[in-house]
């Protein structure tokens, strides 16, 4: 599977929002295959890591959050259904269900179960596309995640036991 070319065909390429997509799934890319390196015992699958943070985030492009250059109709916490939906429809269903399965810790029926899964959900939450040039804590994005409830703080925290 080459990530670019599902990419090029929904991004334009001269596109802020292309240029936003791919920054920011780098950064998840790398903290992603960073925590795979520093854990072989965990024997994760690299290439599959690294293709599933590319594309986490591949759904954005229609939903509505023009702050960061999204200009679609669906509300913006659907974008990783859609993403999951698009990804399916070409065949790739491990990296559909990485899509469904990163916002947050994972919405109702949708959290991460797979280690690769989890992975790239964690690493997802260092970076914001909202503030590209920041990178938060892990106390920073635990705090983050406490509006949406303590259950998912704990969860996080697990992660970073389990991955730092």
């Amino acid at each position: 599977m080459n990530y670019q070319t599902i990419i090029d065909q929904y991004y334009a390429e001269d596109d802020d929002l292309r240029r936003l997509l791919l920054f920011h799934s780098r950064q998840v890319a790398d903290r992603s295959l960073a925590i795979c390196r520093q854990h072989p015992e965990l024997q994760l699958d690299e290439q599959f890591v690294e293709e599933a943070a590319m594309l986490h985030d591949i759904g954005i492009r229609w939903c509505h959050a023009p702050s960061i250059f999204c200009n679609g109709d669906a509300p913006y916490i659907e974008h990783g259904k859609i993403g999951g939906r698009l990804l399916r429809e070409l065949g790739y269903e491990r990296h559909a269900r990485v899509c469904e399965r990163h916002t947050g810790t994972g919405l109702p029926g949708f959290e991460p179960e797979t280690l690769e899964e989890q992975v790239v959900c964690y690493a997802d939450k260092f970076y914001s596309k909202s503030h590209p040039e920041r990178i938060l804590s892990v106390e920073q994005a635990a705090q983050s995640l406490e509006r949406f409830g303590h259950e998912g703080v704990e969860k996080f925290l697990s992660w970073a036991e389990k991955f730092e």
